[in-house]
């Protein structure tokens, strides 16, 4: 990749994934139960392999042991991860992949958990889209057959894709998120019918989005908008949950948050800045072109 700024602004980005998702892992909590208690899909296996109750399986403390170990151990693989993103360059790559592609295969399972959880809205999966992403194409600028047109338009799907699936719950499509609709109202102050429109609007813009950055003439004024939007969505969770009587407490609870959805107003500015190094590369060797044949 020949753009040195946007490399760099994508490892950030990596590295601000991973670093949320370790921060989760290993001082709260991630979604693994939703899995490892699944009474129809394992109840058979624990019963009749283990032969083990499902009642005793699941009120054990060495079950919940079992899983807290699985959990810090995302957290540590996480971490690990974060630092080979931003580390991570061509004379090294032999390397620092591994822990990048297992933190990337890892970041799926994590979507395809949090869509268990939330009732399976394919949706919910598709809205990590830049999260799980970003890992592999961090891996792909370090490829043999890396071309900038493929990595523009690998990004503009996983923009288009993350931000038309926010959008279904801002719409209205699935249940609109209790969380989204509080976040507005703590911001903005407004009362609740407000923020629900609010949020209609915002769901069409991100559909509008999904759409406008595949169109030549509209793609950079649209990732203008899909930066600022992203960051904004990004901050807004350590802003509507601030309590000023427990400064630490409100930051240690939910800038994890913030940190690995803030690559989604960066990987539109990352996006731009590789569509307009082309465009002034292009120009040039138009210009080039024309003067050569009128020598």
């Amino acid at each position: 990749m020949k753009n040195p700024k946007a490399l760099r602004i994508l490892k950030i980005s990596v590295f601000l994934i991973f670093t949320g998702r370790a921060w989760q892992h290993l001082f709260w909590d991630a979604p693994y139960r939703s899995f490892f208690w699944d009474e129809a899909l394992l109840k058979p296996v624990i019963e009749g392999i283990f032969s083990v109750s499902w009642k005793d399986y699941v009120t054990s403390s060495t079950t919940d042991k079992a899983i807290q170990t699985i959990i810090r151990s995302n957290g540590i693989l996480y971490l690990i991860a974060a630092f080979c993103a931003l580390g991570f360059t061509t004379s090294n790559k032999k390397w620092l992949r591994f822990p990048i592609l297992v933190g990337g295969v890892s970041l799926v399972i994590l979507a395809i958990l949090l869509t268990k959880e939330k009732f399976y809205h394919t949706a919910q999966f598709f809205e990590h889209s830049i999260q799980f992403g970003l890992p592999f194409v961090l891996l792909y600028t370090h490829a043999d057959n890396f071309t900038s047109k493929r990595f523009i338009l690998i990004l503009k799907i996983l923009i288009a894709v993350t931000f038309f699936s926010h959008g279904l719950y801002a719409f209205g499509f699935y249940p609109l998120p209790g969380k989204f609709v509080d976040m507005v109202i703590q911001i903005i102050g407004c009362s609740e019918s407000v923020a629900v429109t609010f949020l209609y609007i915002a769901g069409i813009l991100d559909f509008i989005i999904a759409v406008l950055i595949f169109i030549p003439k509209t793609a950079v004024y649209t990732l203008w908008y899909a930066l600022l939007w992203g960051l904004l969505t990004a901050f807004a969770r350590i802003v509507a949950n601030f309590y000023i009587d427990f400064p630490l407490q409100s930051i240690h609870q939910n800038l994890y948050e913030v940190l690995y959805r803030i690559p989604h107003g960066l990987v539109p500015f990352i996006t731009i800045l590789v569509l307009k190094s082309k465009m002034v590369l292009n120009t040039y060797q138009t210009k080039k072109t024309v003067l050569s044949n009128g020598l």
